[in-house]
């Protein structure tokens, strides 16, 4: 079966060969979570996120090129990252705590005042890093999905330079969370 589709404003259709509808299918069912990551770290919103990826996608498949890939992780990565800086440029509303309070599912194994004390931690953890400049923000939240080198081909930026905005990110958030200790402690 020969799939068919249309662009908008084209009149005639453009089939698909089956082999390269296997292929693309593929590397989709391989990188969509991965995807989603990598837009959700940057956009902090799911709806959002899960547009990014799809629009990642599409325009992978539109330029034909998810063939012959030297580095499918990276390439799809870079086509996130990018899907999501550009929806953000064009974002107009959006409240990614309800979002994040949508999409948050209890333990069962814990009782209702630890779930407060993890939430309240995990919240705190979630705005400190949210507080981050934005340049040392996204290198951070990429780095749970991806290495340096990984991170760098996706952003467009020189390895050392994610590096060192890796390092100058943990060093601020180390700072913000024992800044944060110390008041706690200090009120007791």
């Amino acid at each position: 079966m020969t799939a068919v589709f249309a662009d908008e404003g084209v009149r005639s259709p453009r089939r698909v060969r089956p082999e390269d509808e296997r292929e693309f299918t593929g590397l989709v069912e391989r990188q969509w979570r991965f995807a989603y990551r990598v837009a959700w770290a940057v956009l902090r919103n799911a709806a959002d996120a899960e547009d990014a990826a799809q629009e990642a996608f599409l325009k992978i498949f539109r330029a034909k090129a998810w063939r012959g890939l030297r580095d499918e992780k990276a390439f799809v990565a870079r086509a996130s990252w990018r899907a999501a800086v550009d929806r953000i440029r064009t974002r107009t509303t959006g409240d990614p705590t309800t979002e994040e309070a949508a999409e948050c599912i209890a333990d069962e194994a814990q009782g209702p005042e630890e779930l407060v004390v993890a939430a309240n931690w995990e919240g705190a953890v979630h705005r400190m890093i949210d507080s981050l400049p934005e340049e040392l923000r996204q290198p951070l939240v990429l780095s749970a999905e991806m290495n340096s080198r990984e991170i760098a081909a996706a952003m467009g930026i020189a390895e050392g330079t994610v590096r060192t905005r890796l390092m100058r990110g943990r060093q601020m958030l180390r700072e913000k969370l024992t800044a944060m200790e110390v008041r706690r402690y200090a009120r007791r």
